[in-house]
């Protein structure tokens, strides 16, 4: 037994070794900086509450509330709520366990029988009677570090947990503000379609009184009315896009589907410029999911410490003390009823020790699992953020251009406008010139909102958002 505890020493030693290599494992390369963002500069917007972050009231007002009602989000709590348990549960495992008894047996025995015989010659009856309470004592040395392990997987478990709702507030907090403004950019297409509708029907009205007069043909009159219906189409199509827009937010809100009040209009709104993103080493500290893998790292290492000290023989120590009486009148009588033990044992696994040893060989495997997964997350973190400045950055040079295509096709509607009525160009020209206006407005309000959308996800890819 001497010799089998000396090996296993050695083979702790040595097994310890290696789960400290592991954990040197776990430390993830990320690069000096991001692939757009040549600077060094740690400045980061994560660092930014959200309430500081949106400047708009009425959406901070949404967020509040989603962040109140969220079904997700209270789930999310109460998951916590458990693993905070759990954790706390935990803390006893080093707390002997102790158990109060209390026992009344009445045996008949046989006749015939040598302790019958002998029972009813010592105390003249055929059965006994035997009283005892008292309180049992149990305590596992822990030799092995399974107990201490135990309180680093619960409490791995537990700040994973709670990453993992920080990480759903700060999706919850993106996700209300990227439908916020897709339910502005809804609300300026509507302004602008109804915008060309009037314009259109001004068109089709000195179209009809040129037909009527006999200076067009019945085909101008139609084609001008066709134009007009494209402008008139959107306005439903819109309009039921904005209702199912208020739905998603009343739902992300907890909420049944419901209007949403909105004094803030996207023309108004001004795009934040030059938002810094820091160095992706700040991605390990500032990200919910990237910490929460790290953490399950944690928990990987302290399983493998859990399953490897299962190999080993447990040393269990075990008391027992209380008052026990053959007869009810004497069962208190105190000391001459009063009776204790101590006992210590080794328990070694025999027969089991293989299903031991591949609990502890998959325990390393999955160890090895969440390394590569943690490794996985920072890549994706860095992979989002680049992605998120690629889009800020051409954004912008898309927005300059479709703004300036916007004006020229302003300046060309009214040029149109002033020599259709002075019959120097065809209703052909005016209609195709509307048409194009109207095309070029709705994609320069999409991509004023994909620009704050993209700031947004930069935002939340680097981490803000939970506090």
């Amino acid at each position: 037994m001497i010799h089998y505890i000396k090996t296993s020493l050695v083979m702790l030693a040595i097994l310890t070794g290696f789960t400290t290599m592991a954990q040197e494992k776990t430390k993830a390369e990320v690069p000096g900086n991001y692939r757009n963002d040549t600077t060094s500069d740690t400045t980061n917007i994560a660092d930014i509450k959200w309430k500081s972050f949106f400047e708009e009231a009425d959406l901070v007002s949404l967020i509040d509330v989603a962040l109140a009602k969220n079904n997700d989000l209270q789930i999310a709590d109460k998951n916590l709520a458990i693993a905070n348990l759990r954790f706390k549960q935990t803390k006893w495992g080093n707390v002997p366990q102790v158990n109060a008894f209390a026992n009344a047996t009445s045996t008949r025995l046989s006749e015939n029988s040598l302790n019958g015989i002998n029972i009813a010659q010592s105390l003249n009856q055929n059965h006994v009677e035997d009283y005892s309470a008292g309180l049992n004592l149990s305590w596992e040395a822990d030799i092995w570090g399974k107990i201490r392990n135990q309180k680093r997987a619960a409490q791995a478990v537990y700040m994973q947990t709670a990453e993992a709702r920080k990480a759903l507030q700060t999706t919850i907090v993106a996700t209300v503000s990227k439908g916020f403004y897709d339910l502005l950019m809804l609300d300026a297409q509507l302004d602008i379609a109804k915008k060309t509708l009037a314009l259109n029907d001004s068109t089709l009205f000195v179209v009809n009184l040129e037909y009527e007069a006999g200076q067009v043909t019945l085909l101008a009159k139609q084609q001008t009315e066709a134009q007009r219906l494209i402008a008139a189409q959107l306005i439903p199509e819109l309009e039921k896009n904005i209702q199912l827009q208020e739905n998603a937010l009343s739902v992300l809100s907890g909420t049944f589907p419901e209007a949403k009040e909105r004094a803030s209009k996207l023309e108004a709104i001004v795009v934040k410029e030059n938002l810094s993103p820091g160095i992706p080493s700040q991605l390990l500290s500032k990200r919910p999911d990237v910490k929460s893998a790290e953490l399950a790292v944690k928990a990987a290492n302290a399983k493998v410490g859990i399953t490897r000290a299962s190999l080993y023989p447990s040393l269990t120590i075990t008391a027992a003390s209380g008052v026990n009486s053959f007869e009810l009148n004497n069962w208190f009588n105190i000391p001459a009823s009063l009776f204790g033990s101590v006992a210590g044992g080794l328990t070694a696994p025999l027969l089991n020790s293989k299903k031991l040893r591949t609990q502890y060989n998959i325990a390393k495997v999955e160890q090895e699992q969440a390394v590569l997964q943690f490794k996985q997350t920072v890549l994706v973190a860095v992979s989002e953020v680049s992605n998120a400045l690629a889009k800020i950055d051409k954004q912008a040079q898309e927005y300059t251009i479709a703004n300036q295509r916007v004006e020229t096709l302003q300046k060309a509607v009214d040029n149109a406008n002033l020599l259709f009525k002075s019959g120097m160009a065809t209703y052909l020209e005016v209609i195709i010139s509307q048409g194009n206006l109207l095309q070029a407005e709705l994609e320069l309000v999409t991509l004023k909102k994909e620009r704050l959308a993209s700031n947004v996800e930069l935002y939340r890819a680097l981490g803000g958002g939970w506090e």
